[in-house]
């Protein structure tokens, strides 16, 4: 038996069609200050001659439906900040400021606060200022238990720091610092393997600890990202998030590289099991979920970059390198050949 994406109810593709539908129109509100917008893994516009504002937003996805399950809602603010801080430093840009949205059916106030608290956890480890926000009772649009989240960043980078992937070079080294877990992604699926799949092979007791352990706080890479960028900004080449559609991200760094994936990160306990449970091929994995890897880094001083990430507590592993191409990811199989991903 084998569960996919699209099976537990997201259509990734569809959702890139209608990104590729909405571009043009979302730029026709363009005016000369906006330097890149849908597509990146944050926005940047143009404040002066040397500065650029980055912003970025994202929820949590379908993870909140496990918070709520679990009645743990202390963490599921930190996802929240992650989700959209980790987009942001992919320019370089440091964090500067957060805004969340916070809807539910009714509030309930110990709720509402232990989200708070993990938005606070996540801004204080970001170095930003939560500066505003907005709460929302809609008792017609959610059931009565439930309730939604998004976030905001904004943060500014100079212009002779910013990363864009244009530094790229031929047999530059990948770099991937390993994930929690799942982060926040991929989660309508994990649900579904733990609802229909993981009953039936795991006591109760092993199956609480793997739903407590697939809640698990998405990291956070501001501050290791940051000051790798300056203590080594003429070898980074270029950084990518690893959220929705996993190693399909990579490419975002430049599409005029191809990226060759050699090597495979250690995964979680958790994440190991839901993975094995799912029955999807590698390729299809690597689609759907990060596959341990939470953040990857285009460098040409692997090893100084690998030693340097570890005095941040950071497991990193040297995964494959890029040559010229057309934005392709070439997976490794069994056999020893490339699997176009």
């Amino acid at each position: 038996m084998s569960l996919s994406y699209k099976e537990s109810g997201v259509d990734i593709e569809k959702a890139d069609i209608f990104v590729e539908k909405i571009s043009r129109m979302v730029k026709s509100t363009y005016n000369q200050k906006v330097v890149s917008g849908v597509g990146g893994f944050c926005a940047l516009y143009q404040m002066d001659e040397n500065r650029f504002l980055a912003s970025s937003t994202d929820g949590v996805g379908t993870k909140l439906k496990l918070a709520i399950e679990l009645n743990k809602h202390d963490t599921i603010g930190i996802d929240l900040v992650a989700m959209c801080v980790n987009d942001l430093i992919c320019s370089g840009a440091k964090p500067l400021f957060f805004l969340d949205y916070f809807a539910s059916a009714k509030l309930d106030l110990a709720t509402s606060e232990n989200v708070i608290h993990g938005i606070v956890n996540g801004c204080l480890q970001s170095e930003m200022v939560l500066i505003g926000g907005e709460t929302a009772e809609m008792p017609g649009l959610y059931q009565m238990g439930d309730y939604d989240l998004a976030g905001f960043s904004v943060g500014e980078v100079y212009k002779n720091e910013l990363v864009d992937g244009r530094q790229l070079n031929d047999g530059d080294s990948l770099i991937a610092i390993a994930s929690t877990g799942f982060h926040s992604n991929g989660y309508s699926l994990v649900r579904k393997i733990l609802n229909e799949v993981a009953p039936q092979k795991l006591n109760a007791q092993e199956f609480l600890k793997l739903k407590q352990d697939c809640l698990t706080p998405t990291q956070i890479y501001v501050k290791p990202i940051l000051s790798l960028l300056k203590e080594f900004k003429s070898a980074i080449k270029g950084f990518a998030n690893i959220t929705g559609s996993g190693y399909l991200n990579i490419p975002r760094m430049n599409e005029n590289f191809d990226y060759i994936i050699e090597n495979k990160m250690t995964l979680p306990n958790h994440m190991q099991m839901i993975c094995q449970m799912s029955g999807l091929s590698d390729l299809e994995l690597y689609k759907t979920f990060n596959m341990g890897t939470g953040f990857v880094v285009a460098t040409n001083e692997p090893v100084r970059v690998k030693m340097f990430l570890k005095t941040f507590g950071l497991e990193s592993d040297t995964i494959g390198f890029v040559k010229p191409g057309t934005g392709e990811v070439l997976i490794t199989n069994a056999q020893g050949k490339y699997d176009n991903l």
